[in-house]
């Protein structure tokens, strides 16, 4: 079979109106920015092709114009089942507004889906988002009253209860790659992620469907190593040679990086996302101090790190230099090496290995993690969290359902209450300012993206840390552990929150070394 080599202006007229397609990406990393461009003025001219269902794993985009923003028009797309939403905020009012059906499904569930579908199994049974808004007795993953097809059903397999999510066979792919040879066997040296790339175009190729990578050149045949080369010729139908080097950058933020692709001594944070050390003291440095005591170096090794706040952990480790007691692992593949976050999240800086996305899950669903540090935008009477859904803004879970079940130990991390609070912190004590801000620790969550019981269920440890006061999981409910220096526990904690903890006879005080305002490893000093 002959591989076709053709501009990325010809791709909307070779994908078909009312078919499905995958797209590669991750975050800002894998995106085949010059297809996506091509496709979206294709629709705009022609209105075609149109009627689409998009199948994606990570949230793609700059939360602005690029990625999946580029499918969001009315009519081009009818219905998008992915992991993560965030990011292509411009989706946000088509689902609102019914004009699309919408799913979101684990980004692992998505992203091992694609092997399913180039074995032709047609679900993939698993217990992950078992007690969560995926679960069919909760949501089913619909984003609104406009989806009604059932994707997700419970079943029962000798006394286990699993969930069987229905197999999206997808007619065509878009995927990135770095160069391809003469004949179109695709490789992969100068992409920060592997992420699923093979197993979309198995799954693809498979279904009898069609295969489109952008590349950024073409060798001769023979010259690609046979191990850099990801996708082979077999398994791809188009190549486009991007014509704009802008749209055919590492990631959406960072045009190369050949840090992110080579071995060395760990480097140092990020310095626009992670280099807190240089920071005044601030809220998210209080927090990631103290998530970071959660961390026991010889009981904890492999480690991952959500987006956001998250980030901040990393380098409260390096800053007591036992950064090299832990691994650190990034769902999109990654392991070792120091992550990167914004738009450059899911790379690190000289990595120890980079495997596919979807391996990288069944790792994590087997116990691979030993901690995890995620986000933490609503926290419920039950424990249960909610990073996924706000009223209208819709964020998706992301791998955050996969890891928050799969593993041992998890560190929710976030601010006590919502935008409106000032803090001072004289005295290596936390006094606050201003208190308009609205509680984060309420009642019910919004949506239950990380389910208590479920956590119960498998003894896993489970901590909340915001500035103010950390509790943990108990069969008996939320438990409060620890209050910061100089706030009152009834009038800054207690009257704050939606719901009464469990308070012990004693109760800690947070260590008074985390409101220092200095970088000197003070967060693990009594």
């Amino acid at each position: 079979m002959d591989v076709k080599f053709v501009n990325a202006n010809e791709v909307p007229k070779i994908i078909k109106s009312d078919s499905t397609l995958a797209i590669g990406g991750f975050i800002g990393i894998g995106i085949s920015e010059e297809i996506h461009s091509a496709m979206e003025d294709g629709y705009l001219k022609k209105g075609e092709p149109n009627n689409l269902t998009l199948l994606y794993v990570g949230g793609m985009g700059d939360k602005m114009e690029r990625g999946l923003n580029h499918y969001a028009h009315r009519g081009l797309v009818k219905r998008a089942v992915g992991g993560h939403w965030g990011l292509a905020p411009k989706f946000q009012p088509l689902v609102e507004a019914g004009e699309i059906e919408g799913y979101n499904f684990p980004q692992g569930v998505v992203s091992q889906m694609f092997k399913d579908a180039a074995a032709r199994r047609p679900f993939h049974v698993t217990t992950v988002g078992m007690g969560t808004f995926a679960d069919p007795e909760i949501e089913g993953g619909k984003l609104n009253e406009q989806t009604t097809e059932d994707l997700v059903t419970r079943v029962q397999i000798e006394g286990v209860q699993l969930l069987a999510y229905k197999t999206i066979f997808p007619d065509y792919a878009i995927i990135k790659g770095s160069y391809a040879d003469e004949k179109g066997n695709i490789s992969f040296e100068e992409e920060p992620l592997t992420l699923e790339a093979l197993s979309m175009a198995l799954a693809t190729h498979n279904n009898g469907g069609k295969v489109i990578v952008q590349v950024r050149g073409v060798k001769p045949f023979g010259t690609l190593k046979p191990k850099d080369v990801e996708i082979p010729a077999v398994c791809v139908d188009y190549v486009v040679v991007a014509k704009d080097e802008d749209k055919h950058r590492q990631t959406l933020a960072t045009p190369f990086n050949d840090d992110f692709l080579t071995p060395g001594i760990v480097a140092a944070p990020n310095d626009e996302i992670h280099n807190l050390a240089s920071e005044p003291l601030n809220i998210r440095k209080i927090i990631a101090r103290r998530a970071a005591m959660c961390i026991v170096p010889g009981e904890d090794y492999v480690l991952n790190y959500g987006i956001g706040m998250p980030e901040g952990v990393p380098t409260v480790l390096a800053e007591e230099d036992i950064a090299e007691a832990f691994l650190p692992t990034l769902e999109p593949g990654v392991f070792g090496g120091t992550p990167q976050g914004g738009l450059d999240f899911g790379a690190a800086i000289h990595p120890e290995s980079i495997i596919q996305q979807c391996d990288m899950f069944s790792f994590y669903n087997g116990g691979g993690i030993d901690a995890a540090v995620l986000g933490m935008a609503e926290m419920d009477s039950h424990g249960n969290v909610n990073v996924s859904k706000f009223g209208s803004k819709l964020a998706g879970a992301g791998g955050f359902i996969d890891i928050s079940q799969a593993a041992k130990k998890v560190i929710f991390v976030g601010s006590f209450m919502t935008h409106g609070c000032c803090y001072d912190f004289t005295g290596e004590k936390l006094h606050i300012l201003k208190d308009d801000g609205n509680p984060k620790l309420v009642k019910n969550v919004e949506q239950i993206t990380f389910s208590a019981k479920g956590a119960l269920a498998h003894n896993q440890k489970i901590y909340y840390v915001t500035e103010r006061a950390v509790f943990t999981l108990t069969e008996k409910g939320v438990e409060l552990l620890e209050v910061a220096p100089g706030i009152d526990l009834e009038k800054d904690v207690l009257n704050r929150m939606e719901f009464e903890p469990i308070i012990a006879d004693s109760f800690d005080i947070m260590a008074s070394s985390i409101f220092f305002n200095g970088s000197e490893n003070g967060n693990r000093k009594g």
